[in-house]
Parts: C-alpha cells; structure tokens; sequence
C-alpha cells in the first residue's frame, strides 16, 4: 500500500472519530500517530513521541494565547461589553437601524479584546437584542445582525486563530495583527452598510429612536474609554517596540484587570471565577495543536503536501484560481468542521502550495500574511453560513424564540457584503498588506 493510500486511510479515521463526537485534537492525535505508525514503524513514533510535547509546548509565543483569552474573560466579567454598545448606541442609535449599526461597532471593539467569534456572539447577543426587541426590531434583522458581527471576532487583532496561524507559518504575529486592521474595517463597514441598505428596501424591520442629548453620548464614551486605552496601549507598544506581542497580551490583560477593579467593576470572586473559563479554552486550543502537529507529521512523511505543491505548480491555470478554489474548500469545511482544526489539517497541505506562486509578484512573507488573512475572511463567513454556522446557534441559544431558518435568513444581506469584502481583498493584496508595508 502507497503513503498516499495510506494518508487518505488516516484522514478517513481522523473524519469517523470526529462524527463519533470524540474530541477533535484526540481525534487528530490518534489517527496521526497511528498513521505514521503504520508508514514508519514503532520505534520510529516512540522516539517522535518522547519529544512533540517539549517540541511543541516549549514555545514561548504560545502564552500568548492563554494570556489574551483571560483579557476577554476580564472584559466580558466587568461589562465592558455593556459600555461599548451603550456608547455606540447612543453615538448612531439615532439613524434608521442604527442600533444594528451600533450592535456591529460594540461586536468589533470587543472583539479586539475578547479574540474569540463565540464569546464576541454570545455576549453582544445578551447585551444588545433586549434592546432591539425593546425598539421593535424584526427577529430576522436582529439575530441575523448579531451572527454577522460575532464573526468580527476572529478577525480584527488580537484573533486567537490569527495568532495560532502565525505560528504555524511562522510570521510575525504583530505583522499579522498590523494586515487585519483594514480588513477588520471594511468587515465592519460592509456590515454597516448592507444593513442599511436593507431597511432601505424592506421598511418596517427597525425603529428610529429619538437622537441622544450631546451629555449623554459624553457620558457614554467615558463610561466606554477602556476599551480604547487598553487597544491603544496593546498596539502602540507593539508597533512602537516597547514589548512584543507576548509581552503586550500580559500588559493589556493585567491593564483590564486594573481598569476593572478601579471602576468597582469587578470582585475577587468574579476575578477567580475568569481564570476557568479561559484555562478551558486554552486547554482545548493546546490539546487541537498537539493532535494537528501529530497529523501534520505523518502528512509529511507521506510526501502529500509537497507532492500536491508540485502538482497544482505544474498547472496550466491562473495562480488566483488556485487560491479561489482553496478558499471555497475552507468555506465547505468550516460547516463541518472547527475553524482551528480545520486550519491545522489543511494548513500544511495548501501553504507550500500558495507560496511557489507567482501571485501579484508579491515575497514570500508577502503571500504568507496576505493568504492567512484571507483565509481567516473565509473561515468567518463559514461560521454564518448555512448548513451549519456555528455563530447562528450561539445567537440561537441566546434567542430561544427565534426559529433558526429566520436567522439564517437574516445573515443573507451580511453573506453577500462577505462576498463583495472577500474579492476587494482577493484581488487588491494592498488592502491587506498596506499596513504591512508600513512596519518596515
């Protein structure tokens, strides 16, 4: 049997263990070892074995991660997420679903300090549909609104799955963070505008509400300030040189923390009860990398990757179809499978791939971030789109009363504002890369 025979054998039972509902990085784990088992030998896993925690664990940029998850966990605890859609209501509340608009300027600001697409969802969705359903807002344009904008989450900095990208094409993680900023913004305005586009052409989906006083959008902008002082002092101090990005997510976790408790906004009992939460999550990331390095080495001793490199660079096609047709791949396995673990199955396969083209003339670093950032595009329009679209079931399980099919008919309008930001960043790398370009 052939060490591609034998792969596809591997990945099939990597697949079974996942509909058996075993968990995703055990799954990887056990159908890798037992590949590369099988194409190897036992001494040979033996030995790789003794060393892939240390190898893999000993990372220092991996803290990172766990650092930035219990930031989110301060922030959601003390409420910023309440103060930031507060001030964006009361700053473009006023204007015809202008409180869609503001539920989309609270799901970016606090995704820049939560990181995460389901934690951005499940806490804007409690916080702001109260308020639409106070205002009459149709079910449809109200859940559809909140999906869309949890997906904001993954992608404006700092991203839990841009930094895990970062690490496994080895870039720079502020480099990455720098290329999603515009993206992150055209992300939020094509929100913004779609929805306003279609109370344009569907009137009775939302109320205006009267205009705030000048003293209260003053108050509320005070009441939301520590949300931009922790982002400010994150990426300045970044971009600036005081600290890396490791460093710079023990500062911004230890300044919300501070923030927290000179407002009163949090107990120590609440303090204590984050640190789980944020554990579990990091527990589970750390246990997906594991099983994904486990995969990704017996895919590497089958020689697939590199073989599949060879042979899509020997096609007669345009570079960019290439791409686009790795971008659909994401877009399908993102209903069935976790955006990390997807990233760490196919991630090997499809980079030496992207990076032997010839795309826009662009250097290697070049194709690695402007890739990752499209990728990362990809992933968020999965986490809405039907048949699956995890965001839609964490609005669900907050909207009880909604049926899922109208909340999969209200993220319609933001699917194809995703379509139109998704070409911009396809075909013009500069949107991407622009900011980029500007650390060197």
């Amino acid at each position: 049997m052939t060490k591609v025979e034998i792969i596809g054998i591997t990945v099939g039972a990597m697949l079974v263990l996942i509909a058996l509902r075993v968990p995703i990085g055990a799954a990887m784990f056990v159908a890798g070892a037992a590949g590369y088992w099988w194409m190897v030998g036992d001494a040979a896993l033996l030995h790789y074995l003794k060393g892939l925690l240390w190898a893999r664990f000993s990372v220092y940029d991996l803290s990172v991660i766990p650092l930035f998850l219990l930031m989110g966990q301060f922030a959601s605890a003390a409420g910023f997420s309440r103060n930031l859609f507060h001030a964006a209501n009361k700053l473009v509340g006023h204007r015809n679903a202008g409180v869609a608009q503001a539920a989309i300027i609270a799901c970016a600001c606090f995704g820049a300090i939560s990181g995460s697409s389901v934690a951005t969802a499940a806490t804007m969705s409690q916080v702001a549909l109260p308020e639409m359903k106070r205002l009459n807002y149709s079910d449809r344009l109200a859940t559809g609104t909140l999906a869309a904008g949890g997906t904001l989450g993954i992608l404006v900095p700092p991203s839990i799955i841009l930094i895990v990208y970062a690490l496994l094409a080895e870039q720079s993680i502020a480099k990455l963070f720098a290329a999603s900023v515009i993206p992150g913004l055209i992300a939020a305005a094509g929100y913004m505008i779609a929805i306003a586009i279609y109370v344009r052409l569907f009137p009775g989906h939302a109320q205006i509400q009267p205009r705030a006083s000048r003293a209260e959008r003053i108050r509320a902008i005070r009441e939301a300030w520590p949300i931009a002082a922790i982002f400010i002092l994150l990426f300045v101090g970044i971009y600036r040189g005081f600290f890396t990005p490791t460093e710079g997510a023990a500062v911004a976790t230890a300044a919300t923390l501070a923030l927290a408790l000179a407002g009163r906004q949090l107990t120590w009992r609440q303090i204590v009860q984050c640190f789980l939460p944020a554990a579990q999550a990091a527990a589970m990331i750390y246990t997906m990398l594991l099983g994904g390095a486990m995969m990704n080495t017996a895919l590497a001793v089958s020689q697939v990757p590199a073989n599949f490199a060879t042979w899509t660079g020997s096609l007669d096609v345009h570079p960019l179809l290439i791409v686009a047709g790795f971008l659909a791949i994401f877009v399908v396995l993102t209903c069935v499978l976790d955006e990390l673990a997807m990233m760490l199955l196919l991630l090997p396969v499809m980079l030496p791939t992207i990076l032997g083209l010839d795309l826009f003339g662009l250097t290697v670093e070049d194709k690695a971030i402007w890739f990752g950032i499209l990728m990362l595009v990809v992933v968020s329009v999965g986490l809405i789109a039907p048949p699956v679209g995890l965001d839609v079931y964490v609005v669900h399980k907050v909207a009880k009363t909604v049926p899922i099919g109208e909340i999969y008919r209200g993220i319609i309008p933001f699917l194809l504002s995703d379509v139109v930001r998704i070409l911009l960043l396809l075909f013009i790398p500069s949107l991407t890369l622009w900011a980029v370009h500007l650390l060197r």
